[in-house]
């Protein structure tokens, strides 16, 4: 049985919100970090006496963590009981980021930051509702490698209103100038609810954001970072753990407000807010707000839909002859196994829609 297990760790807090989030975060909130971690912190204890495993992997994410006060957020992390060599990421917002703050990281055991650069472009910046200085993602990667932290990521997102071809190639040009070990590029997405879904002018091109992806494809894979699943390259050795985790069914926990976990098939979360699980877990309450459990076509299914994305792969007759046929040219034998298949790049353009001839 695997040992693989993760802890995902939700900070609900933001100083603003982006116009393209959908993530349950809060600007008005701050007045209830110091509690909320303290909340936490009670939470992953009762998970510990009930016995939850020690993890594999560990991810803070928001949200911003990088609000809450470091050393407290790391007592937080340290509470969690880990296996030896996990991975433990936080997120951080550029602008927040001192070496101080990396210190107080490191001490709690956290060995991987993922820094939210989005772009290296102030007005593309701008369109997307982001606030942090450019210059600061530089200061930020200065920090990285002052405290030794043994690995970074950069998130870039392609495919906002007014992004040129020409400021997608700075933005990559600059991502690559710092040199990380590995590199998120996303295509901006419409979410329901958000600014961006009831602006239709600025909703993304298709055609655009296939162009740009050819590009950071190009250019990272030249610089030495493999692609790994869709919107994921890594130099060998950095890929997300934690993110295979998730590709791969594999078993979960979450704390805080509107986490998710996982086991066997059953899917649950918190409630949503701050304030309740604030209130539930000072009243020793159950926070699950609901669950579901995926029966086993379903699940299966899911399987395939995520490993689809990854080098790994699918079985070649996860899709019928007649499928493969069809897809020549999106799909290739898979290097280390000629009865699984994997993704072309012109094939990762059209994940989604292959997803879907799943048989």
């Amino acid at each position: 049985m695997s040992l693989d297990f993760g802890v995902y760790v939700h900070i609900p807090f933001c100083a603003s919100k982006c116009d393209y989030c959908a993530f349950a975060t809060w600007t008005d909130r701050e007045h209830l970090v110091d509690a909320y971690l303290d909340a936490l912190t009670t939470d992953i204890g009762r998970a510990v006496a009930a016995g939850m495993a020690p993890a594999s992997t560990v991810f803070v994410g928001g949200g911003t963590p990088t609000l809450a006060p470091s050393a407290a957020l790391a007592d937080v992390i340290r509470s969690i009981p880990v296996q030896p060599g996990a991975e433990v990421t936080v997120e951080c917002n550029p602008d927040d980021v001192t070496v101080d703050l990396l210190a107080d990281y490191r001490a709690g055991g956290v060995n991987r930051v993922s820094l939210g650069v989005q772009s290296m472009s102030a007005h593309v910046l701008s369109a997307l509702g982001r606030t942090h200085d450019i210059a600061n993602v530089e200061r930020s990667v200065a920090a990285i490698n002052e405290v030794g932290m043994p690995s970074f990521n950069l998130d870039i997102i392609y495919g906002a209103s007014g992004e040129t071809v020409d400021d997608w190639r700075d933005t990559v040009s600059a991502a690559l100038a710092l040199r990380p070990p590995h590199v998120s590029a996303y295509g901006l997405t419409v979410e329901a609810g958000t600014p961006l879904a009831s602006d239709p002018d600025r909703h993304p091109d298709d055609d655009d954001q296939a162009d740009k992806y050819e590009l950071v494809d190009d250019a990272l894979v030249a610089a030495g970072l493999a692609n790994y699943e869709v919107s994921n390259w890594a130099r060998p050795g950095h890929e997300s753990r934690h993110n295979f985790l998730y590709w791969r069914q594999q078993d979960y926990r979450g704390f805080g407000c509107a986490a998710h976990s996982h086991r066997s098939g059953r899917r649950w979360w918190n409630v949503r807010t701050p304030d309740r699980y604030i209130d539930l877990v000072a009243a020793g309450g159950d926070v699950e707000a609901s669950s579901e459990t995926l029966d086993a076509d379903t699940r299966r299914f899911e399987g395939l839909q995520l490993l689809l994305r990854t080098r790994d792969g699918i079985p070649a007759d996860s899709f019928s002859p007649e499928t493969l046929a069809v897809l020549d040219g999106h799909l290739r034998p898979h290097d280390d196994d000629p009865h699984r298949v994997v993704l072309t790049r012109s094939g990762r353009l059209m994940a989604n829609e292959i997803s879907m001839r799943l048989t």
